[in-house]
């Protein structure tokens, strides 16, 4: 590609990333993306994947390229790297956008891992200046007999065991926008249509492009295929259920018989090893975060988690985040999770565990009976017994089931810190007064 004449690799604390040959100033002939709305597409085979953005530069010195998803929006610092090509990381994702904008005012490139070493493909894309709908322009949509939206039970059928599923739609004429749920997690906001007796939704916000393709049956049940970015496709069949409902997150993940304490030694960014038996830790309301920051599901948790816990770090309570990236090195974890704790502002401690792999993280963590999924979210009381296991996490976009995880949290660690510090401790924690959650 022409791009690859533009820009050179660099290394920086253990990550490959692009910078341009020449100055990034701006010269007469120079091409630059218009502002406003975008329609791009992503090719997988023979897989088409769109997704719209915005692209705004009224601040020259810093344009921003917003991912549109339903009502959720994901602005990403674009950087320009010649007259005619731009660099869009994706924030803590170790991945980036790499284009050039054409001579017809179109942008063509690449969605481009930057993980050192990884030997994935690179996912092509093109995007067209002012086109604002997804899969059908207006006036084209076809008449449809079907109303998606409700609740339903979803089952992915895939040779490896596939978490259980239930699918929240909303269905507005053709407009169709919704969510998808599993024991590990959310989809994130998706977006789509209902054309005649098919439908179609799909995703991009950083992390990997998706794309959900189905059919309604004469029965009402549903049945498609989901593409995943790189991965392979994955049939899914579904029935409308207002029972429908996960196993109980809080039960998933648990201690092996015979435990009440976690138990781990781990470096921190600056290579420092921690504990859970450390000073600084004892007499507290501890909450341990296990998460990767090429994990949707955990950057969106540790957006809840930050601002809770600068709002209440004066009650008595700890954080620490214990990240397994995709490379098993510190200096290259020294980048990503520094990112992250950049990016969220984030003011607890942040451990690095290893490469991310739930077998990994069963080893490092072997007081639980297993690590299902990233993030994992415990906390711990005053003595250091653990009190509670969460399995996963669903945001914002399940509205009640995010409301419901909400009020409970603040529920349970307002009583963890209205227990007494021990009195073993508090020569080193002095009980703070107990405000209420915010």
């Amino acid at each position: 590609m022409k791009i690859n004449n533009q820009m050179k690799a660099v290394a920086f604390a253990g990550v490959t990333i692009f910078s341009s040959l020449a100055n990034a100033a701006e010269n007469p002939g120079a091409k630059a993306p218009k502002q406003g709305i975008w329609r791009g597409e992503f090719v997988i085979s023979e897989t088409h994947i769109p997704f719209n953005f915005e692209y705004n530069a009224k601040d020259k010195e810093h344009p921003v390229l917003t991912l549109l998803n339903g009502s959720r929006r994901d602005d990403f610092k674009v950087t320009k790297l010649s007259g005619d090509s731009i660099f869009v990381k994706m924030n803590t994702y170790d991945a980036a956008l790499v284009a050039n904008v054409e001579s017809d005012g179109k942008i063509t490139g690449e969605y481009r891992s930057l993980v050192p070493g990884f030997r994935g493909s690179s996912l092509p894309f093109s995007a067209e200046y002012g086109k604002d709908y997804r899969f059908v322009e207006k006036g084209k949509e076809q008449p449809t007999k079907h109303n998606l939206s409700g609740k339903w039970d979803l089952q992915v059928l895939s040779k490896a065991k596939m978490p259980d599923n239930v699918a929240l739609l909303k269905q507005e004429g053709n407009k169709l926008t919704g969510v998808i749920m599993s024991t590990v997690g959310d989809s994130r906001e998706l977006e789509g249509v209902v054309q005649g007796d098919e439908f179609v939704l799909s995703h991009f916000s950083g992390p990997n492009p998706r794309v959900y393709k189905g059919k309604i049956n004469e029965d009402g049940s549903i049945t498609g295929v989901i593409s995943s970015g790189i991965y392979d496709n994955t049939k899914f069949e579904g029935s409308k259920n207002d029972q429908a409902a996960l196993p109980d997150p809080y039960k998933l993940t648990h201690l092996k018989e015979g435990y009440s304490k976690l138990d781990f030694t781990l470096p921190d960014l600056n290579g420092k090893q921690v504990s859970l038996s450390d000073d600084k830790y004892k007499g507290k309301v501890v909450i341990v975060e296990i998460v990767g920051t090429w994990c949707p599901n955990c950057t969106d948790q540790t957006a809840f988690l930050s601002p809770w816990f600068k709002a209440n770090k004066a009650r008595g309570v700890e954080a620490i985040a214990i990240g397994f990236e995709q490379k098993d090195d510190l200096e290259y974890a020294k980048y990503t999770l520094g990112t992250l704790k950049k990016k969220y502002g984030i003011e607890y401690d942040i451990l690095f565990g290893g490469i991310a792999d739930k077998k990994v993280a069963s080893e490092k963590l072997p007081a639980l009976n297993r690590m299902m999924a990233f993030p994992t979210t415990i906390l711990i009381d005053r003595k250091g017994d653990v009190r509670q296991i969460h399995t996963g996490y669903t945001g914002e976009v399940t509205g009640q089931y995010f409301k419901d995880y909400v009020a409970k949290w603040n529920k349970d660690l307002d009583e963890l810190l209205a227990e007494p510090v021990p009195a073993t401790f508090t020569s080193l924690n002095k009980n703070p007064e107990v405000k209420g959650s915010k």
